[in-house]
């Protein structure tokens, strides 16, 4: 399938940028805020669309066309405020949610956050995950065939390969590496559509961690 990352440029996008390139079941495209980033990913063969999640429903549709399935890994950032988070993490998505299913995308997978489908543990950056939590609800009640991925805390370390998957997991840290494998793996793993869960590092090998889900 040719699959839209949305947020490409970020470091779980282009962990799953080039995962894509390296398969041999999907092909890639890239959804970018600048020119420079498309020029680089071109540099690279992969296709890439200029897009704004601040922009209209329109603009994203139209950079979606042709695609098979929609990844979302765009953020805000942590340097940003609240109101960026808003735009971003919470309209943007419900955005994008919306130009999936203008254009007849039907699979989508979105990353997430752990604890936002958890309000009791909402301790620290409550913007952050309540854009997460509204999200999430809208993609749930859509007519696409969602995933939603609860990452814990994102490191920037090697992929170890090894995860673990449950629907409501403690706190606790995974290289991006392996999120953007565990992506991967979930596109096409029917026993996780229209279901979500959370994702941290663990003793179980990405495909048997997905397969006892």
């Amino acid at each position: 399938m040719k699959v839209f990352v949305v947020g490409a440029n970020g470091q779980i996008g282009k962990h799953l940028v080039h995962l894509l390139i390296e398969s041999n079941e999907h092909t890639v495209r890239a959804m970018v805020r600048k020119e420079e980033q498309a020029k680089d990913f071109e540099k690279f063969g992969v296709e890439a669309k200029l897009a704004n999640l601040e922009g209209s429903v329109e603009e994203i549709a139209e950079a979606a066309k042709g695609c098979d399935a929609v990844v979302f890994t765009a953020g805000s950032g942590g340097h940003t405020g609240a109101d960026k988070t808003i735009l971003i993490d919470l309209d943007g998505a419900a955005k994008t949610i919306e130009a999936a299913e203008r254009i007849g995308i039907q699979r989508f997978i979105m990353v997430s956050a752990i604890y936002a489908n958890r309000r009791e543990n909402w301790s620290s950056i409550k913007h952050y995950l309540a854009a997460k939590h509204y999200a999430d609800k809208i993609l749930e009640q859509s007519s696409l065939t969602y995933t939603i991925i609860r990452p814990g805390g994102l490191l920037n370390e090697p992929a170890t390969g090894k995860v673990s998957i449950a629907e409501n997991l403690s706190a606790a840290s995974i290289p991006r590496e392996d999120v953007a494998k565990t992506i991967m793996a979930t596109l096409t793993a029917e026993n996780t559509f229209n279901r979500s869960f959370d994702l941290v590092s663990g003793e179980d090998l990405i495909s048997e961690a997905l397969n006892k889900f």
